[in-house]
């Protein structure tokens, strides 16, 4: 088992600011192992029918739940009105910590009719960051986080299993896509998912992808959609504000971890030209875990400069993230030619063994230089 730190706290600090965490993620992410790392949690899987029948009168469940323990209710979709047992525990015991978890966001089971938006507060966790490998693995194999992906029982084994993740293709259309959303045409949805993750960090053509598939735009665009909300696929806007020479509309799409980019490649190993983009990536989750979405970009001009990612902040200050395996790997010229547009903000390189942050000078620009565990895009 993988030690989640970082996350623990994360719930700790949330619960300061309401009783009821939402916690969600793809299958296999770690949210019942999460669970099971809470000191002194009472755990329910709401799978069991056994659960389900002592939730179904949720005023007497949680009259029973004494003491200051908090209440772990896994996949709570699946009793029969999550929302009303999450709101009667918000209105009625407001001392009561609950941590309910899912594999979607919260509105997207269709059950909570009631939002609870005032009452509880919203956590997605992403596959084992590499901050967490270098927290649990003092030294650990870039290669293998990678190769394997951040699911944490892939992680963890000793070789990379193809059938985990088609076994983890499978189970993600069954229980999240068909039950949540309907959809209906599992060949044409499996062929969209594996050319997102062949694409992966490219830019999105809809038309293309339609193309490929066989399947109209608006249901290309809806599969997307879903995948999103499923949290299966990210997609990172563009950055621009009023230059003329700056890409406005395509995002950058991402799958969700890169073992899935390498199961689907058909790779066994990881090769010298693949780091670089599968480090995104890691940088991109790292983004994600400590700012909110709607603040993470990338940019590119039409003379085909890029940065990695640009981070929003309030008053027109915008961070450059870029994301290398060796620092001195990084040209300065998109970077040079973004701040000449937008000139306050810190420039970041990210890079996976950086053992002590520094800044460095490069063509008149200056860089702060670090890793995962040292990344702090602040405002």
């Amino acid at each position: 088992m993988v030690a989640r730190a970082f996350w623990l706290d994360r719930i700790t600090r949330l619960w300061t600011q309401k009783s009821i965490v939402w916690l969600s993620g793809v299958r296999r992410v770690g949210k019942t192992s999460l669970c099971r790392q809470i000191p002194d949690g009472r755990y329910f899987n709401c799978d069991l029918p056994s659960v389900q029948r002592q939730l179904a009168d949720p005023e007497f469940f949680l009259q029973q739940q004494h003491g200051g323990a908090p209440l772990l209710l896994d996949e709570v979709h699946r009793i029969t009105d999550p929302a009303i047992a999450l709101k009667i525990a918000a209105d009625e015991y407001p001392n009561l910590r609950i941590l309910a978890t899912g594999s979607s966001t919260l509105q997207a089971t269709g059950k909570f009719r009631d939002s609870l938006t005032d009452r509880k507060r919203s956590l997605h966790l992403l596959p084992v960051l590499w901050r967490e490998c270098l927290d649990a693995f003092g030294q650990p194999d870039l290669d293998r986080r990678l190769l394997h992906g951040g699911l944490p029982g892939v992680l963890l084994n000793s070789q990379p299993d193809p059938a985990i993740f088609e076994d983890w293709m499978d189970g993600f259309y069954a229980r999240d896509i068909q039950e949540l959303f309907g959809l209906r045409n599992r060949t044409g949805f499996m062929a969209l998912l594996k050319l997102v993750a062949l694409r992966n960090g490219g830019l999105l053509d809809v038309s293309d992808l339609a193309k490929e598939t066989g399947m109209s735009r608006p249901t290309v665009m809806a599969h997307l959609d879903a995948m999103e909300i499923a949290h299966a696929i990210v997609r990172v806007p563009p950055f621009h504000a009023g230059g003329h020479r700056e890409i406005v509309r395509r995002p950058r799409v991402f799958a969700f971890d890169t073992g899935l980019v390498a199961h689907v490649r058909g790779w066994d190993s990881i090769r010298e030209g693949d780091r670089g983009l599968l480090w995104e990536n890691l940088v991109l989750d790292e983004l994600r875990a400590v700012r909110s979405p709607s603040a993470i970009h990338y940019w590119r001009d039409k003379s085909q400069r890029e940065i990695d990612f640009v981070i929003e902040h309030s008053a027109g200050v915008i961070d450059t993230v870029e994301a290398k395996i060796n620092p001195d790997a990084f040209e300065p010229d998109a970077v040079t030619a973004f701040r000449q547009l937008y000139p306050h903000g810190r420039n970041w390189l990210v890079c996976p063994f950086v053992r002590k942050p520094h800044v460095l000078r490069k063509g008149g620009l200056i860089l702060q230089v670090c890793s995962t565990d040292q990344f702090a895009p602040l405002s």
